[in-house]
Parts: structure tokens; C-alpha cells; sequence
């Protein structure tokens, strides 16, 4: 048998078929075209997958279960996305609706940990039994999987990784509090501290690779830095630490088998991983274990969300 995933995006709606070996064998997509009634959105969630059986040359009595990994609050008890802001979604009983048009079992999941899922059962994390995901992109997003499992908690929403504090009463975070890791450690928050560093020095070569500063992107100063720009390198420095302190404190509450990297910035390479392990050596709990945590980079892409959306249980 096979399984279907769906990454829903704010952008695209995409969904693929899963073999029991997690290979993709069957694709398609389509806009969002977000934000619209969600029985809409839901239509054309039922059209992508069951394009995508057809692209497998599969039949959908071959399907036993569709899973969709979501943004916002999934209730898995209810089968409620209970908000979405970038799909405008409140309350909206997806788990239902969908079956009612697709005729499968349906199984929901957060986008994150949807991702974190399919880089533990066949990417980066495939063997381990605890591990975490780290997208280092808008924001700061990842899930945990402890013995196998996903870590949801009690209100489905555990995993929220970005919005632990690292430094107190610092940058204000779209969350509310002040401080948290994805105002220091996301791709969002790198281009502003670029931009800054920018301001106080009109000499850098990160004006030369963006001209302008509503150019900058999360390149910007890793570029400037490969080509020997020393204020490039003070951003990038302070960056891979803002990011350390926050893998730290994971790796010293929950002691993975594993951390994988992924998110725009991650595609950084081992520019960002090679200095991270040195940061995280230097400061973990658990120094002069035997065991250590391994810090590596994500390797599905895209694909995690569908292979993760795709394995989803009850």
C-alpha cells in the first residue's frame, strides 16, 4: 500500500505518493492562492492528490491513508487547524473536510514537524531514535522526535523551538516576547543585523555584493565574508553564535542522537556547521561524554514535509 503527504503551503499546495520504502514516486501541485474560504483550499487539496495517484499510475484503492503536514495549530485530537494567519485559517475542521472528499483516512500534522518527521524516518536523521530539525529560514522552525515519536505535548503544539528566549528583554519577536532565538538565529533576523553592520561600515564589501540595503538578503554577508570582508565576518560570527546558544540549550535539555539544519540559511553548508560544532562543543552539558550530539545538515529539501505528511499516524 501506499501513502499520500501534502505540504500546504501559504504559496503552493503540493502532494506526493510514498512507497514503503519513502521514495517519492507520484507528484503535483498547485497555488494556494491563499487567503480564500477554506473549502476552496480544501477542493484543490483533494484535486492535488489525487493528481498525484495519477501520476504514480496508482489507483486510489492502493492509498491507505492521506497526511498533511499544515501551518499554524493543528489540533490532532480534533482534526482542527485551529489558526493559520498566513492561510487565514480559524477553526477550520480540515481533517473532516477532507475526508469527505478524498474517502481515506486523514492525519494532520503542524508543517514543522511534518518536515522534522520526514528527515527522521528517511533524510538526515534515518536510524536514529531521538532527533530534532532546525529550519533556519523566515523564522526559526523545527520539530523533536523523542523514541521514534514526534513531541506534540498536550495542546499539539510542542516544537516551537524558535520561541525560546536567549537573550532577556532583547529584540522584540512577532511572538510577543522579547529575545527569543528566532529574532537572533532566522534568516530575517540575519538580513538585520547585515543591514546594520552595513550602516557602520560604508567600506564593506557587503554594499558592493548588495547595493542597496533593501537588497540584502541572508547571502549577503556570508558571501562578503568568503571574499575576505572583515565586517562581514564579525555578522556572520555573531550569527553562528546566536545559533549555537540555541542548539546548546536543546542538546543540554533533550541530548539528541542527532540535529539537522535546514531553512535557507542552511544551504550555507558547512560555512555555518564547520564553526556551529565548535561553538556547541565548547559549551554542552555533557562535554566529556563518550556520546555526543551530531550537528548535521538536512538533506531532503522540500521533500521533507511530503515524506513526513505522508507517515503521519494517529
Amino acid at each position: 500500500m501506499y501513502r499520500i503527504g501534502v505540504d500546504l503551503g501559504g504559496t503552493n499546495i503540493v502532494a506526493g505518493v510514498v512507497d514503503e520504502d519513502y521514495r517519492i514516486i507520484g507528484r503535483a501541485k498547485t497555488k494556494t492562492k491563499a487567503p480564500r474560504p477554506a473549502a476552496e483550499i480544501m477542493d484543490d487539496i483533494a484535486k492535488v492528490v489525487f493528481a498525484a495517484a495519477k501520476d504514480a499510475n496508482i489507483s486510489m484503492d492502493e492509498v491507505a491513508s492521506v497526511g498533511m503536514g499544515t501551518p499554524g495549530t493543528v489540533n490532532k485530537g480534533t482534526g482542527v487547524i485551529e489558526y493559520a494567519n498566513n492561510l487565514a485559517f480559524q477553526k477550520v475542521p480540515a481533517q473532516k473536510m477532507l475526508e469527505e472528499r478524498i474517502g481515506k483516512p486523514i492525519f494532520l500534522e503542524n508543517d514543522a514537524n511534518a518536515a522534522a518527521l520526514g528527515e527522521a524516518v528517511a533524510g538526515a536523521g534515518k536510524g536514529t531514535k531521538d532527533f530534532i530539525a532546525i529550519t533556519l529560514g523566515t523564522g526559526v522552525g523545527g520539530g523533536i522526535v523523542i523514541d521514534n515519536k514526534l513531541l506534540v505535548g498536550m495542546n499539539y503544539a510542542a516544537g516551537e523551538l524558535g520561541h525560546h528566549v536567549i537573550v532577556f528583554n532583547g529584540e522584540p519577536c512577532s511572538c510577543g516576547r522579547r529575545g527569543c532565538w528566532e529574532s537572533y538565529a532566522s534568516a530575517t533576523a540575519l538580513v538585520r543585523q547585515t543591514k546594520e553592520a552595513m550602516k557602520r561600515h560604508p567600506e564593506s564589501k557587503m554594499w558592493e555584493i548588495a547595493i542597496t540595503l533593501d537588497s540584502v538578503n541572508g547571502r549577503t554577508s556570508f558571501d562578503a565574508m568568503r571574499a575576505g570582508d572583515e565586517a562581514a565576518k564579525e555578522v556572520v560570527d555573531a550569527y553562528i553564535n546566536y545559533v549555537a546558544c540555541g542548539i546548546i540549550n536543546l542538546v543540554n535539555a533533550l541530548q539528541p542522537e542527532m540535529i539537522c539544519v535546514g531553512g535557507g540559511i542552511g544551504h550555507e553548508g558547512e560555512n555555518l556547521l564547520e564553526p556551529l560544532r565548535k561553538a556547541v562543543e565548547k559549551e554542552r552539558y555533557s562535554i566529556y561524554a563518550q556520546k555526543q550530539t551530531k550537528i548535521c545538515p538536512a538533506v531532503l529539501g522540500n521533500d521533507a514535509g511530503v515524506i513526513g505528511a505522508a507517515v503521519l499516524e494517529s
